[in-house]
C-alpha cells in the first residue's frame, strides 16, 4: 500500500528531502570524476608516471567496492542520518589532505580515504528504502539517479576548465567547498528513516548469508551489475575506439564520449514517470533488452562494413537508456528481498556492482588493439547485456516459484 510521506526541506524531524539526496548521490560522482582531465598536469606536479597518477582512479574504484561492503550493516546498527554526516565530513578532512600533500604517495592516500564518499551513494538509496514500498522506491532511485546523472556529463568539463585556469588543485577546492556546502545541507535536513537494529556490526555482517543465500538478491545484483558492465566497457574501451580507429581529437571524443549520460538521464526520468506503475521487473526486463538488442545491432552494422563514428556513440545513448531503467529498478528489488535488511543489501550490491564495472573496464582496455578492432569491445557490451537479461529472466521465474508456493 502507499504511504504519504511528509517531507519538509532542511527539517530533521521529517526524511531527506529529494533535493538532499540528489546532492548526495552527485557528490560522490562529482568526486570520481572532476580531476580526471588534470591528471596530466598532476603527474607533472608530483613528478611522477601518468601510470601513478591513474591510480588516483583505479584505486579509488577499488576503495570505495570495499568501502561499500560494510557501509550498509553499519548504518543498519547506528542509523543513516548519522552514518552519512560522519562519511561527508572524512570525504572533506580527505579533500583537504590531497590538497595539502606534499608527494604523490601522500596524495593517493588521501585519495583513497576519499573514497569514504560511497557513503552518500549507498545510503541515499537505503534511505529511498526506508521511506516507500518497492514499486515507489524504485521511482524515487529514478529520479534521484537522474538529478545524479547530470554530474558525469557536465564534471570532467568543468574540471578540465578549472585546471587549465587555475591548476588541478582548483578541482579539489571545488570537492571541499560542495563537500562542506553538502554537509551542511544534510544536517539541516537528514532525519533517521532507520530504526537501530540493536545488533552489533559483527551480528549485522553475519547476517550476510541471508542475503546471498537468497536467488532473488542475487538476480536483481547480476541484473545491475552485468548491465552496467556494459557501460563500463564502454569507459575502458571507447576512447581507444575513438582515437585510433575514427581518428578522432580529444575535444571531438569528449563531446562523442558524454552519448551513454544523455541516455541515462532519460531512461531515469522513465524510472521515475513509471516504475511505481509498471513493477520493477518489467522495468528491468525493458532495461536489458534496450542494451542487448542494440548491441546485438551495432555487431551486424560493424559485420557489414556500415560502422562510423556517428554509428558507434549514437547506438551508445542506448546502453544509457538501458541502464538508466535496469540500475535504479534492480537496486529497489536488492533493498526489497529483505527490507530489515536495506542498508546491507545496497552496499554489497554497490560493491558486486562497482567491482564486477571495474573488472570489465579493465578488460576491454586489455583486449582492444588496431588489429582487433572494436570487435572484443563490441563482444564484451553484447556479452554482458545477455547476460543481465538472462539474471532478471531468473528473477522472474524465482518469484513466480514463490507465488505458487504461497498459494499451494
Amino acid at each position: 500500500m502507499d504511504r504519504k510521506i511528509e517531507v519538509r526541506f532542511r527539517d530533521r524531524t521529517t526524511p531527506p528531502h529529494i533535493v538532499t539526496l540528489v546532492l548526495l548521490a552527485g557528490i560522490s560522482a562529482l568526486a570520481m570524476n572532476i580531476f580526471v582531465p588534470s591528471l596530466p598536469m598532476m603527474s607533472a606536479y608530483f613528478d611522477t608516471d601518468y601510470q601513478v597518477m591513474q591510480l588516483a582512479v583505479a584505486g579509488y574504484l577499488a576503495a570505495n567496492a570495499v568501502l561499500q561492503i560494510f557501509i550498509g550493516p553499519i548504518s543498519d546498527h547506528y542509523g543513516r542520518r548519522p552514518v552519512i554526516l560522519a562519511g561527508i565530513g572524512l570525504f572533506c578532512l580527505a579533500t583537504v589532505g590531497c590538497l595539502l600533500a606534499p608527494d604523490s604517495f601522500t596524495f593517493l592516500l588521501f585519495r583513497m580515504l576519499q573514497a569514504v564518499v560511497a557513503t552518500a551513494m549507498v545510503l541515499s538509496r537505503a534511505v529511498v528504502r526506508d521511506m516507500y514500498p518497492q514499486d515507489q522506491a524504485a521511482s524515487m532511485i529514478g529520479y534521484v539517479t537522474m538529478g545524479m546523472s547530470v554530474v558525469p556529463m557536465i564534471g570532467p568539463v568543468i574540471g578540465g576548465y578549472l585546471g587549465e585556469q587555475f591548476g588541478w588543485q582548483a578541482n579539489f577546492w571545488v570537492l571541499l567547498i560542495v563537500g562542506l556546502l553538502i554537509l551542511w545541507i544534510s544536517y539541516d535536513d537528514v532525519g533517521e528513516t532507520k530504526q537501530r537494529s540493536g545488533q552489533t556490526i559483527g551480528q549485522q555482517v553475519r547476517e550476510y548469508p541471508e542475503l546471498l543465500g537468497s536467488p532473488r538478491f542475487w538476480g536483481y545484483a547480476m541484473a545491475s551489475a552485468l548491465s552496467s558492465g556494459a557501460f563500463f566497457s564502454y569507459v575502458g574501451g571507447a576512447p581507444f575506439i575513438g582515437t585510433e580507429l575514427y581518428g578522432m581529437s580529444a575535444s571531438e571524443l569528449g563531446f562523442f564520449f558524454g552519448a551513454p549520460a544523455v541516455g541515462y538521464f532519460f531512461g531515469n526520468y522513465i524510472t521515475g514517470r513509471f516504475a511505481a506503475r509498471i513493477g520493477v521487473n518489467r522495468m528491468v526486463l525493458w532495461g536489458s533488452l534496450i542494451v542487448a538488442i542494440p548491441m546485438v545491432t551495432l555487431m551486424g552494422f560493424f559485420a557489414a562494413g556500415l560502422d562510423s563514428k556517428w554509428v558507434f556513440f549514437g547506438f551508445m545513448t542506448f546502453v544509457g537508456i538501458g541502464n538508466g531503467m535496469t540500475i535504479p529498478n534492480a537496486t529497489a528489488g536488492m533493498l526489497s528481498v529483505r527490507p530489515q535488511l536495506a542498508g546491507t543489501a545496497s552496499g554489497l550490491g554497490g560493491a558486486i556492482m562497482l567491482g564486477g564495472g571495474a573488472a570489465m573496464s579493465a578488460l576491454a582496455g586489455l583486449l582492444l588493439s588496431v588489429e582487433t578492432g572494436a570487435w572484443p569491445l563490441l563482444y564484451l557490451m553484447a556479452g554482458t547485456a545477455l547476460a543481465s537479461l538472462t539474471a532478471i529472466l531468473l528473477v522472474i521465474w524465482r518469484e513466480k516459484q514463490l507465488r505458487g508456493l504461497d498459494t499451494a
